[in-house]
Protein backbone atom coordinates (compact mmCIF):
# COMPACT_ATOMS: atom_id res chain seq x y z
CA UNK A 1 0.00 0.00 0.00
CA UNK A 2 3.00 2.27 0.43
CA UNK A 3 4.21 1.88 -2.49
CA UNK A 4 0.85 2.66 -4.08
CA UNK A 5 0.13 5.47 -2.53
CA UNK A 6 3.84 7.22 -2.53
CA UNK A 7 5.02 6.28 -6.35
CA UNK A 8 7.32 8.95 -7.62
CA UNK A 9 5.28 10.16 -10.34
CA UNK A 10 5.84 8.93 -14.09
CA UNK A 11 8.30 11.28 -16.30
CA UNK A 12 6.26 13.73 -18.65
CA UNK A 13 7.20 12.73 -21.93
CA UNK A 14 10.61 12.23 -23.63
CA UNK A 15 13.76 10.64 -22.16
CA UNK A 16 15.31 11.70 -19.07
CA UNK A 17 18.88 13.29 -19.19
CA UNK A 18 21.06 13.77 -16.12
CA UNK A 19 18.86 16.23 -14.98
CA UNK A 20 15.86 14.09 -14.78
CA UNK A 21 12.36 14.26 -17.18
CA UNK A 22 11.42 16.98 -19.45
CA UNK A 23 8.40 17.58 -20.85
CA UNK A 24 8.24 17.75 -24.63
CA UNK A 25 8.99 20.65 -26.50
CA UNK A 26 5.53 20.62 -27.94
CA UNK A 27 2.57 21.38 -25.67
CA UNK A 28 0.22 19.29 -27.89
CA UNK A 29 1.57 15.99 -29.92
CA UNK A 30 -0.09 13.86 -32.67
CA UNK A 31 -1.77 11.93 -30.65
CA UNK A 32 -3.06 14.48 -28.21
CA UNK A 33 -4.47 16.82 -31.36
CA UNK A 34 -6.50 13.58 -32.41
CA UNK A 35 -7.59 12.47 -28.84
CA UNK A 36 -8.37 16.05 -28.42
CA UNK A 37 -10.98 16.13 -31.74
CA UNK A 38 -12.32 12.70 -30.66
CA UNK A 39 -13.34 14.00 -27.31
CA UNK A 40 -14.17 16.97 -28.47
CA UNK A 41 -17.04 15.18 -31.23
CA UNK A 42 -17.84 12.73 -28.69
CA UNK A 43 -19.09 15.35 -26.53
CA UNK A 44 -21.18 17.17 -29.15
CA UNK A 45 -22.94 13.68 -29.88
CA UNK A 46 -23.63 12.85 -26.49
CA UNK A 47 -24.39 16.01 -25.48
CA UNK A 48 -27.02 15.97 -28.77
CA UNK A 49 -28.22 12.32 -27.16
CA UNK A 50 -28.59 13.56 -23.49
CA UNK A 51 -31.58 16.16 -24.66
CA UNK A 52 -32.97 13.56 -27.44
CA UNK A 53 -32.91 10.59 -24.72
CA UNK A 54 -35.16 10.27 -21.57
CA UNK A 55 -38.24 8.89 -20.82
CA UNK A 56 -39.93 10.51 -23.54
CA UNK A 57 -37.35 10.16 -26.88
CA UNK A 58 -37.24 13.51 -29.14
CA UNK A 59 -36.51 12.91 -32.77
CA UNK A 60 -32.89 14.17 -33.49
CA UNK A 61 -34.04 16.30 -36.06
CA UNK A 62 -36.42 18.20 -33.29
CA UNK A 63 -33.72 18.41 -31.16
CA UNK A 64 -31.38 20.32 -33.40
CA UNK A 65 -34.61 22.69 -33.79
CA UNK A 66 -35.00 23.60 -30.49
CA UNK A 67 -30.99 24.23 -29.96
CA UNK A 68 -30.54 26.41 -33.27
CA UNK A 69 -33.75 28.27 -32.04
CA UNK A 70 -36.22 26.88 -34.65
CA UNK A 71 -39.90 25.96 -34.03
CA UNK A 72 -39.98 21.85 -33.66
CA UNK A 73 -42.42 19.57 -35.25
CA UNK A 74 -44.76 19.34 -31.88
CA UNK A 75 -44.62 22.44 -29.45
CA UNK A 76 -44.29 20.04 -26.57
CA UNK A 77 -40.32 18.92 -27.68
CA UNK A 78 -39.78 22.72 -26.85
CA UNK A 79 -40.32 22.54 -23.35
CA UNK A 80 -38.90 19.26 -22.84
CA UNK A 81 -35.48 20.02 -24.94
CA UNK A 82 -34.99 23.92 -23.39
CA UNK A 83 -36.93 23.20 -20.24
CA UNK A 84 -36.05 20.21 -18.98
CA UNK A 85 -33.20 18.51 -20.59
CA UNK A 86 -30.88 21.44 -21.50
CA UNK A 87 -30.19 22.34 -17.93
CA UNK A 88 -29.57 18.94 -17.07
CA UNK A 89 -27.21 18.29 -20.36
CA UNK A 90 -25.53 21.85 -19.35
CA UNK A 91 -25.05 20.84 -15.92
CA UNK A 92 -23.47 17.17 -16.74
CA UNK A 93 -20.51 19.48 -18.82
CA UNK A 94 -19.57 21.68 -16.58
CA UNK A 95 -19.78 19.15 -13.16
CA UNK A 96 -17.32 16.40 -15.13
CA UNK A 97 -15.31 19.04 -16.61
CA UNK A 98 -15.56 20.86 -13.10
CA UNK A 99 -14.79 17.64 -11.35
CA UNK A 100 -12.28 15.96 -14.10
CA UNK A 101 -9.57 19.54 -13.44
CA UNK A 102 -10.07 19.12 -9.99
CA UNK A 103 -8.95 15.20 -9.21
CA UNK A 104 -5.87 16.17 -11.47
CA UNK A 105 -4.81 18.77 -9.55
CA UNK A 106 -5.57 16.81 -6.41
CA UNK A 107 -3.71 13.29 -7.91
CA UNK A 108 -0.45 15.72 -8.60
CA UNK A 109 -0.41 17.78 -5.74
CA UNK A 110 -0.73 14.73 -3.45
CA UNK A 111 1.29 12.45 -5.77
CA UNK A 112 -1.36 10.13 -5.24
CA UNK A 113 -3.35 7.84 -7.79
CA UNK A 114 -6.41 7.39 -5.69
CA UNK A 115 -6.96 10.94 -4.82
CA UNK A 116 -10.34 12.96 -5.59
CA UNK A 117 -11.52 16.57 -5.53
CA UNK A 118 -13.34 15.35 -2.34
CA UNK A 119 -10.42 14.31 -0.63
CA UNK A 120 -9.94 17.33 1.68
CA UNK A 121 -13.80 17.16 2.74
CA UNK A 122 -15.72 19.32 0.69
CA UNK A 123 -17.97 16.69 -0.03
CA UNK A 124 -18.56 15.49 3.78
CA UNK A 125 -18.50 19.36 4.94
CA UNK A 126 -21.47 19.77 1.76
CA UNK A 127 -23.39 16.99 3.35
CA UNK A 128 -23.00 18.47 6.90
CA UNK A 129 -24.61 21.59 5.86
CA UNK A 130 -27.36 19.95 4.22
CA UNK A 131 -27.57 17.44 6.88
CA UNK A 132 -28.03 20.55 9.85
CA UNK A 133 -31.31 22.10 7.44
CA UNK A 134 -33.00 18.77 6.93
CA UNK A 135 -32.38 18.29 10.93
CA UNK A 136 -33.25 22.31 12.27
CA UNK A 137 -36.20 22.59 9.30
CA UNK A 138 -38.49 20.22 10.52
CA UNK A 139 -41.39 19.49 7.95
CA UNK A 140 -40.35 22.69 5.74
CA UNK A 141 -37.00 20.66 5.34
CA UNK A 142 -38.53 17.36 4.19
CA UNK A 143 -41.39 19.40 1.80
CA UNK A 144 -38.20 21.33 0.11
CA UNK A 145 -36.47 17.52 -0.55
CA UNK A 146 -40.00 16.17 -1.82
CA UNK A 147 -40.61 19.40 -3.55
CA UNK A 148 -37.64 18.93 -5.78
CA UNK A 149 -35.28 21.33 -4.25
CA UNK A 150 -37.67 24.33 -5.61
CA UNK A 151 -37.74 27.65 -4.56
CA UNK A 152 -36.62 29.19 -1.21
CA UNK A 153 -36.52 25.17 -0.21
CA UNK A 154 -33.74 24.99 -2.88
CA UNK A 155 -31.84 27.95 -2.28
CA UNK A 156 -31.73 26.40 0.90
CA UNK A 157 -30.74 23.59 0.45
CA UNK A 158 -27.90 24.93 -1.91
CA UNK A 159 -26.62 27.37 0.81
CA UNK A 160 -26.07 25.14 3.16
CA UNK A 161 -24.08 22.86 1.38
CA UNK A 162 -22.28 25.26 -0.31
CA UNK A 163 -21.26 27.13 3.72
CA UNK A 164 -20.81 23.53 5.03
CA UNK A 165 -18.27 22.82 2.07
CA UNK A 166 -16.50 26.35 2.36
CA UNK A 167 -16.36 26.07 6.24
CA UNK A 168 -14.63 22.38 6.35
CA UNK A 169 -12.68 24.07 3.17
CA UNK A 170 -11.32 26.91 4.93
CA UNK A 171 -10.55 24.65 7.89
CA UNK A 172 -8.22 23.05 5.90
CA UNK A 173 -6.53 25.98 3.79
CA UNK A 174 -5.83 27.64 7.32
CA UNK A 175 -4.09 24.36 8.49
CA UNK A 176 -1.99 24.26 5.15
CA UNK A 177 0.03 27.18 5.74
CA UNK A 178 1.38 25.62 8.96
CA UNK A 179 1.60 22.20 7.01
CA UNK A 180 5.04 22.06 4.79
CA UNK A 181 4.62 18.57 3.71
CA UNK A 182 2.19 17.74 0.87
CA UNK A 183 0.99 14.00 2.22
CA UNK A 184 0.60 15.80 5.76
CA UNK A 185 -1.88 17.80 4.21
CA UNK A 186 -3.95 15.49 2.39
CA UNK A 187 -4.14 13.11 5.93
CA UNK A 188 -5.28 16.37 7.78
CA UNK A 189 -7.74 16.58 4.77
CA UNK A 190 -8.98 12.72 5.49
CA UNK A 191 -9.42 13.18 8.76
CA UNK A 192 -11.19 16.24 8.87
CA UNK A 193 -13.60 14.55 6.51
CA UNK A 194 -13.75 11.78 8.46
CA UNK A 195 -14.75 13.38 11.31
CA UNK A 196 -17.32 15.77 9.55
CA UNK A 197 -19.18 12.66 8.33
CA UNK A 198 -19.15 11.17 11.32
CA UNK A 199 -21.08 14.33 12.96
CA UNK A 200 -23.41 13.66 10.04
CA UNK A 201 -23.90 10.20 10.87
CA UNK A 202 -24.87 11.18 14.36
CA UNK A 203 -27.56 13.75 13.02
CA UNK A 204 -29.03 11.43 10.94
CA UNK A 205 -29.60 9.12 14.07
CA UNK A 206 -31.56 11.59 15.79
CA UNK A 207 -33.80 12.84 12.73
CA UNK A 208 -36.94 11.98 11.56
CA UNK A 209 -36.91 8.24 9.06
CA UNK A 210 -38.27 10.37 6.16
CA UNK A 211 -36.25 13.38 6.67
CA UNK A 212 -33.14 11.10 6.92
CA UNK A 213 -34.03 9.02 3.79
CA UNK A 214 -34.46 12.36 1.82
CA UNK A 215 -30.79 13.42 3.26
CA UNK A 216 -29.98 10.18 1.22
CA UNK A 217 -31.49 10.71 -1.80
CA UNK A 218 -29.61 13.85 -1.84
CA UNK A 219 -26.45 11.90 -1.08
CA UNK A 220 -26.99 9.99 -4.53
CA UNK A 221 -26.32 12.99 -6.49
CA UNK A 222 -28.51 13.94 -9.96
CA UNK A 223 -27.81 16.80 -12.68
CA UNK A 224 -31.26 17.06 -12.55
CA UNK A 225 -31.73 19.67 -10.36
CA UNK A 226 -30.50 22.40 -11.59
CA UNK A 227 -32.38 25.04 -13.12
CA UNK A 228 -31.53 27.92 -15.04
CA UNK A 229 -31.25 30.37 -12.29
CA UNK A 230 -28.51 27.57 -10.48
CA UNK A 231 -26.79 27.59 -13.71
CA UNK A 232 -25.87 31.17 -14.04
CA UNK A 233 -24.70 31.39 -10.77
CA UNK A 234 -23.02 27.70 -11.10
CA UNK A 235 -21.66 27.84 -14.63
CA UNK A 236 -19.18 31.25 -13.79
CA UNK A 237 -17.96 30.18 -10.90
CA UNK A 238 -17.02 26.76 -12.46
CA UNK A 239 -15.32 28.61 -15.52
CA UNK A 240 -13.31 30.74 -13.34
CA UNK A 241 -12.31 28.12 -11.33
CA UNK A 242 -10.90 26.20 -14.83
CA UNK A 243 -9.38 28.91 -15.85
CA UNK A 244 -7.35 29.50 -12.75
CA UNK A 245 -6.38 25.69 -12.76
CA UNK A 246 -4.63 26.34 -16.79
CA UNK A 247 -2.73 29.24 -15.35
CA UNK A 248 -0.95 26.89 -12.82
CA UNK A 249 0.33 24.05 -15.16
CA UNK A 250 3.84 25.15 -15.20
CA UNK A 251 4.03 24.60 -11.16
CA UNK A 252 2.10 21.78 -11.92
CA UNK A 253 3.99 20.12 -14.56
CA UNK A 254 7.28 21.36 -12.04
CA UNK A 255 5.41 19.78 -9.14
CA UNK A 256 5.08 16.67 -10.84
CA UNK A 257 9.33 16.01 -9.89
CA UNK A 258 8.78 16.96 -6.39
CA UNK A 259 8.51 20.23 -4.57
CA UNK A 260 12.53 20.60 -4.11
CA UNK A 261 13.16 20.05 -8.06
CA UNK A 262 9.89 23.04 -8.16
CA UNK A 263 11.74 25.65 -6.00
CA UNK A 264 14.95 25.00 -8.30
CA UNK A 265 12.72 25.87 -11.12
CA UNK A 266 11.82 29.20 -9.27
CA UNK A 267 8.02 28.39 -8.44
CA UNK A 268 6.86 29.52 -5.27
CA UNK A 269 5.53 26.10 -3.87
CA UNK A 270 3.44 27.61 -1.32
CA UNK A 271 1.56 29.93 -3.40
CA UNK A 272 1.00 27.24 -5.94
CA UNK A 273 0.23 24.89 -3.76
CA UNK A 274 -2.53 27.14 -2.45
CA UNK A 275 -4.11 28.07 -5.86
CA UNK A 276 -4.30 24.64 -6.83
CA UNK A 277 -6.25 23.87 -3.50
CA UNK A 278 -8.14 27.04 -3.95
CA UNK A 279 -9.47 26.44 -7.66
CA UNK A 280 -10.04 22.33 -6.58
CA UNK A 281 -11.64 22.85 -3.59
CA UNK A 282 -13.82 25.71 -4.83
CA UNK A 283 -14.66 23.37 -7.85
CA UNK A 284 -15.64 20.20 -5.32
CA UNK A 285 -17.39 22.87 -3.75
CA UNK A 286 -19.78 24.50 -6.12
CA UNK A 287 -20.72 21.12 -7.69
CA UNK A 288 -21.69 19.18 -4.22
CA UNK A 289 -24.12 22.62 -3.19
CA UNK A 290 -25.56 22.33 -6.71
CA UNK A 291 -25.89 18.38 -7.65
CA UNK A 292 -24.67 16.61 -4.50
CA UNK A 293 -21.53 14.42 -3.92
CA UNK A 294 -21.01 12.72 -7.38
CA UNK A 295 -18.02 10.14 -6.90
CA UNK A 296 -15.61 8.37 -8.95
CA UNK A 297 -15.50 11.41 -11.91
CA UNK A 298 -12.89 13.28 -10.19
CA UNK A 299 -10.80 10.16 -9.50
CA UNK A 300 -11.21 8.43 -12.90
CA UNK A 301 -11.50 11.15 -15.75
CA UNK A 302 -7.69 12.12 -15.00
CA UNK A 303 -6.58 8.24 -15.36
CA UNK A 304 -9.03 7.95 -18.60
CA UNK A 305 -7.06 11.33 -20.13
CA UNK A 306 -3.34 10.15 -19.41
CA UNK A 307 -4.32 6.94 -21.15
CA UNK A 308 -5.79 8.49 -23.95
CA UNK A 309 -3.07 11.22 -24.61
CA UNK A 310 -0.25 9.16 -23.20
CA UNK A 311 1.48 12.10 -20.95
CA UNK A 312 1.06 13.26 -17.56
CA UNK A 313 2.14 16.66 -19.48
CA UNK A 314 -0.26 18.86 -17.99
CA UNK A 315 -0.22 20.86 -21.17
CA UNK A 316 -2.04 18.11 -22.61
CA UNK A 317 -3.68 16.95 -19.64
CA UNK A 318 -5.68 19.66 -18.96
CA UNK A 319 -7.96 20.56 -22.35
CA UNK A 320 -8.21 16.45 -22.03
CA UNK A 321 -9.84 16.41 -18.97
CA UNK A 322 -12.16 18.68 -19.30
CA UNK A 323 -13.52 17.04 -22.76
CA UNK A 324 -13.18 13.68 -20.92
CA UNK A 325 -14.88 15.17 -17.79
CA UNK A 326 -17.73 16.47 -20.09
CA UNK A 327 -18.29 13.34 -22.03
CA UNK A 328 -18.04 10.92 -19.06
CA UNK A 329 -20.66 12.92 -17.52
CA UNK A 330 -22.87 13.20 -20.31
CA UNK A 331 -22.87 9.61 -21.16
CA UNK A 332 -23.92 8.78 -17.09
CA UNK A 333 -26.71 10.90 -17.34
CA UNK A 334 -28.00 9.25 -20.24
CA UNK A 335 -27.84 6.19 -18.54
CA UNK A 336 -29.02 7.22 -15.27
CA UNK A 337 -32.38 8.93 -17.05
CA UNK A 338 -32.80 4.90 -18.37
CA UNK A 339 -34.12 6.31 -22.01
CA UNK A 340 -37.43 4.68 -23.02
CA UNK A 341 -37.92 4.21 -19.16
CA UNK A 342 -39.54 6.15 -16.08
CA UNK A 343 -37.37 4.52 -14.22
CA UNK A 344 -34.42 6.99 -12.89
CA UNK A 345 -30.84 5.15 -11.73
CA UNK A 346 -29.04 7.06 -8.89
CA UNK A 347 -26.16 8.79 -10.40
CA UNK A 348 -23.22 7.85 -8.02
CA UNK A 349 -24.30 4.24 -8.68
CA UNK A 350 -23.98 4.58 -12.41
CA UNK A 351 -20.56 6.26 -12.18
CA UNK A 352 -19.34 3.97 -9.61
CA UNK A 353 -19.86 1.25 -12.20
CA UNK A 354 -18.22 2.95 -14.68
CA UNK A 355 -15.05 4.29 -12.03
CA UNK A 356 -14.76 0.82 -10.10
CA UNK A 357 -13.11 -0.87 -12.74
CA UNK A 358 -10.71 2.08 -13.87
CA UNK A 359 -9.98 2.08 -10.23
CA UNK A 360 -9.13 -1.52 -9.55
CA UNK A 361 -7.00 -1.43 -13.04
CA UNK A 362 -4.70 1.40 -11.42
CA UNK A 363 -4.50 -0.77 -8.11
CA UNK A 364 -3.63 -4.16 -10.31
CA UNK A 365 -1.01 -2.17 -12.44
CA UNK A 366 0.81 -0.52 -9.76
CA UNK A 367 0.78 -3.60 -7.93
CA UNK A 368 2.84 -5.47 -11.04
CA UNK A 369 4.77 -2.44 -10.96
CA UNK A 370 3.23 -1.53 -14.44
CA UNK A 371 2.90 2.44 -15.25
CA UNK A 372 2.94 5.00 -12.32
CA UNK A 373 1.08 6.98 -9.96
CA UNK A 374 0.81 9.88 -11.99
Amino acid sequence: MTTLLSRPPAPLTGPADGRGPTPAPRAFSRRTAVALALLAASTVVLFVLALALGPVRVPLADTVRVLVGAAPSDPRWQVVVHELRLPRAITAVLVGAALGVAGLQMQTLFHNALADPFVLGASSGASLGVALVVVAAGGAGAASFTSGFAGAGRAGIVSAAATGAAAVLLLVLLLSHWVKNAVTLLLIGVMVGSATTAIVSVLLVYTDPQRAQQFLLWGLGSFAATTWADLALMAPIVMACIVVALATVRPLNALLLGEGYARTMGIDVRRARLLTLLAASLLAGVTTAFCGPIGFLGLAVPHLSRLAVGTSDHRSLMPTVILMGSAVALACGIVSQVPGSDAVLPLNAVTALIGAPIVVTILVRSRRGVGGAL
